[in-house]
Parts: C-alpha cells; sequence; structure tokens
C-alpha cells in the first residue's frame, strides 16, 4: 500500500483514539453525576430541593436533614482560605519569577510544589499536634480573655477556644491550596515576553513598577486560573478539614467553634448511615457539592473568557 495511505490511516486512528478518550471523561463526568442524583432522589422527594438546601436541621435520630450548614461551612472556608492564600501564592510566585536569582528558583519552586503533594492526613495530623496547641494559646485564648474583660458581646460570635474549630480548618486549608495558586501563576509570569519588562525598565520604571503595571496585568488571566484551580481543591477538601472543623453540623456563626463541611459530613457519617433516608441525603450534599463545584467552574471560565477579551483587544 502506498506511504500516503499509513500515513491517513494513523491519522484517522489517533483522531478517533482523541475523541473517544475525550468523550470517555465527560461520559464519566455525567454518569457520576447521575448515580449521585439516583442515589439523593429519596431525600429530595421527601423534603424537597430547595426545602434540603435551605434547611439548617440535621437530626439522624428524627430523620430530618437539611445541607444548609455543611454549604454554608464549606462556603465559608473555602472563601476564607483563598483570601488568605492568594497573596503568599502571588509573592511565592514572583520571587521565584521576577526576584530570586538562578541557582535559588528551582529550589524554592520544587518546595513551593511539594505541599501540594503531602497526603491531606499528613496536613489533618499537623494541625491537630502542632497548629492546633499554637492556635489556641497565642490566638485564640488571647483574643477569647480580651473579649471576656473588654468586649463581652463579641464572645458568643468567637465561640470556644479550644483550638478545634472552623479556624484552625480554615488556616490548614489556606497551607494546602497555595501550591495550586502558586503554580499556575509562576507559569503565567514567566510567559510574559521580556521585551514588555525591558521597555518598562527604559522608561525608568522600578522592578516594583514593572510587576505592578506589566508582569501581573499581562499575566492575569493565568493567575486567575491559579485562584480556580484553588478554590476547587478548597471546596473538596475532605480529610484534613474532617480532622480539624470539630464535625458540628450546625451554623457556623462563631470563629473558633466547631462546624462542618459537606466534604467532612460525607467522610464523618457515611459508614455511620443507618437509614436508607439517612445515606439518601448524604449523597444528596455530594450531589449538591458537585453542582456547586460546576457552578463555580462555570462562573470563573466566564471571567477568564471576559479578561482573554480584553487582552485580545489590547
Amino acid at each position: 500500500m502506498p506511504e500516503w495511505i499509513y500515513r491517513r490511516l494513523g491519522d484517522r486512528l489517533f483522531a478517533t483514539l482523541v475523541a473517544v478518550l475525550g468523550l470517555g471523561v465527560v461520559g464519566a463526568a455525567l454518569l457520576i453525576t447521575v448515580v449521585l442524583y439516583q442515589g439523593s432522589a429519596e431525600a429530595f422527594r421527601t423534603f424537597g430541593f430547595f426545602g434540603f438546601l435551605t434547611s439548617s436541621v440535621w437530626d439522624a435520630v428524627r430523620g430530618v436533614f437539611g445541607a444548609w450548614p455543611p454549604l454554608l461551612g464549606t462556603l465559608i472556608t473555602a472563601s476564607l482560605a483563598l483570601l488568605l492564600a492568594f497573596f503568599p501564592a502571588l509573592a511565592a510566585a514572583i520571587f521565584v519569577v521576577e526576584m530570586a536569582p538562578r541557582w535559588l528558583r528551582e529550589p524554592v519552586a520544587y518546595l513551593v510544589d511539594l505541599l501540594a503533594a503531602l497526603p491531606s492526613v499528613v496536613y489533618g495530623l499537623w494541625g491537630i499536634f502542632v497548629l492546633v496547641p499554637l492556635v489556641r494559646a497565642h490566638l485564640e485564648l488571647p483574643l477569647f480573655t480580651w473579649a471576656a474583660a473588654r468586649a463581652p458581646l463579641l464572645v458568643p460570635l468567637l465561640g470556644p477556644p479550644t483550638g478545634i474549630g472552623l479556624l484552625s480548618a480554615t488556616l490548614v486549608l489556606a497551607l494546602m491550596i497555595v501550591p495550586y495558586a502558586s503554580s499556575l501563576a509562576r507559569d503565567a509570569l514567566a510567559l510574559v515576553p521580556q521585551s514588555q519588562r525591558e521597555a518598562m525598565f527604559a522608561l525608568g520604571a522600578t522592578r516594583w513598577e514593572v510587576v505592578r503595571r506589566v508582569v501581573i496585568p499581562y499575566a492575569r488571566a493565568g493567575i486567575f486560573s491559579g485562584v480556580v484551580l484553588a478554590l476547587a481543591r478548597a471546596l473538596g477538601e475532605t480529610m484534613a478539614v474532617t480532622m480539624l472543623i470539630g464535625n458540628a453540623v450546625n451554623l457556623p456563626y462563631t470563629v473558633f467553634g466547631p462546624a462542618a463541611t459537606m466534604a467532612s459530613l460525607i467522610a464523618n457519617e457515611f459508614t455511620e448511615a443507618d437509614t436508607d433516608l439517612h445515606l439518601s441525603a448524604l449523597v444528596a450534599v455530594g450531589f449538591v457539592l458537585l453542582l456547586l463545584s460546576l457552578l463555580t467552574n462555570l462562573a470563573a471560565t466566564w471571567v477568564l473568557h471576559r479578561l482573554s477579551r480584553k487582552e485580545v483587544r489590547r
């Protein structure tokens, strides 16, 4: 057979393989969605979809389940962790790309990326044995003592200073998502053309002015992608949060008090579900978490598209 026939056959086989693999990923995602919806159908029939989302009662004894407390706990911990992690992650990326000498760049980047390779249970153990005593002794107890003496109205908002609760879980979660935001931000900053920097330096700009006015605006789409990846990681984190948040399924109205996220609730109660309704409610929580992640990614895609259009216009 002629050589061009072999090439055309190889191209067709490659295109077919790529299409099958790509559609397989989409099919797996759809299958997961269908399975979760089927498993949560009983809970949605009993409480209604919006009733399940907005109810703040989770009582396995009475068979009453509402997802609002873990949903709110997930949003609070993920948002606060992202706020705490964003600037250190961006600073690490700027240091590696713009400030560090060549011999130091790879070791620092490797150490930051190494944080992503640590198992979440290791973060949980470190949080229990190291972070919790530090937070309790040097942050929660002093603030609680000061509030009790100077501002008694703040005491109910602070909660019990035990070290196990919303604050510790948020701090560990922020540490866990730093490498995800930093990695993509570092790659985006490295792709900024050197000519852009040299033009600003030629105009008399300082290094900080070059970073602030040229490098960061040019790489903002990549930086935002890192933020989205970090947020997705924070929304779905399970083990470390379960070990530190206290796992109390109530509204997280205190800073130090125990709370729960959707992932920690599923991990904590899945093996103890003794009724079909309880199990269906836990699967429904997973389905809501899937929808939350989907909505987050869609919103991020829309924002990223807007940022890309602005860059093209420029």
